[in-house]
Order: C-alpha cells, then structure tokens, then sequence
C-alpha cells in the first residue's frame, strides 16, 4: 500500500514553486471549448444540411444565374447524400436527425425567400453556413465521442471544403 502511495506522488507532474496548481491556471484561448455530444452533432449537422437543401431548391426557381443554378445541384445532390448518412449512422445510437431547421437557420431561408437581390443574398448564406459545417465536421471528425460518427464527419468535411471552394466562383 505505501509503495502504491509512493509511485503515484513520483507520478505527479513537478510544478515549479509557487505556480497555481493545473486546475487554477487559466485555459489556453480556444483550448477548452465544451465538447459537441452525438446528440447535438445529429442535431446541427441536419439542421445545417437542410438549410443547404433548401436555400439550394429556391435557387433553382429563383436564380437566373447559370453557375448559381449549376451550383444548387451540386448542392442538393450532395447534401441530399450527406444527410442520408447522416440518418443512416445516428439511428444506430438511435438518434433521430431533426426535420427541421434550427429557428436560425430557418430565419435566415425566410429572408433568403423573401430577397430582392436572390443571388447575392444566397451566396453569401452559403458562405457562412459551409464555414459554420465545416468547423462543425471538422471538428468532430477529429475530437467527436461517438466512434459512429466520426466517420460521417469525416466524410463531410472534404465535401464542404470542396463547395466552399466552388462558392468563390459564384
């Protein structure tokens, strides 16, 4: 029993002298964020993925814009199969994903419906949200808890890349 005792005081880290002990130091900026649980991960990346749907399926009866038009497909297309996948895994945790948008992002489609200048206020919706997912699935695909579903994040993180990529040229 003492010898159990004496290895773990040799374990601790040795603090210089008068430093605060581990739990008393300040966190590192972005160090410390609190972590998404599998629930709210299902949750914003549904809501994330519907919004990307239908903000896409306005473009196609609103824009004129050949490339927007051309870039709504790509949209719905691969959202479409990121959201599948996204059902498919989180129903194995027996988690449901939401089938409907989160009130921001729902407020922000109502705006975009309502929009005299459709195409300027579409791309840039696209960019906040595409950035808002991949910090999301980037995120989670390295630091996420559920084994399930870091893969899905790991998937999805390339694909917003890619249409963050094809946003510059809208």
């Amino acid at each position: 029993m003492i010898v159990l005792l004496l290895a773990a005081g040799c374990a601790r880290e040795e603090q210089p002298r008068g430093a605060p002990p581990p739990s008393a130091r300040p966190a590192r900026p972005g160090a410390s964020r609190p972590a998404v649980t599998p629930a709210q991960y299902v949750s914003q990346a549904s809501s994330i993925d519907l919004f990307l749907i239908g903000a896409s399926e306005l473009a196609m009866r609103k824009s004129s814009r050949p490339r927007t038009r051309e870039f709504a497909i790509n949209e719905i297309t691969a959202h479409k199969g990121t959201s599948a996948q996204l059902s498919l895994e989180a129903r194995r945790l027996n988690l449901l994903p939401s089938a409907t948008l989160s009130a921001r992002h729902q407020a922000m489609l109502n705006e975009l419906e309502r929009s005299a200048d459709f195409d300027a206020l579409y791309r840039r919706d696209e960019l906040i949200v595409h950035q808002e997912a991949e910090a999301l699935h980037s995120r989670y695909a390295s630091s996420g808890s559920s084994p399930t579903l870091r893969p899905v994040a790991q998937l999805v993180a390339p694909i917003i890349q890619r249409h963050q990529r094809m946003l510059k040229y809208l």
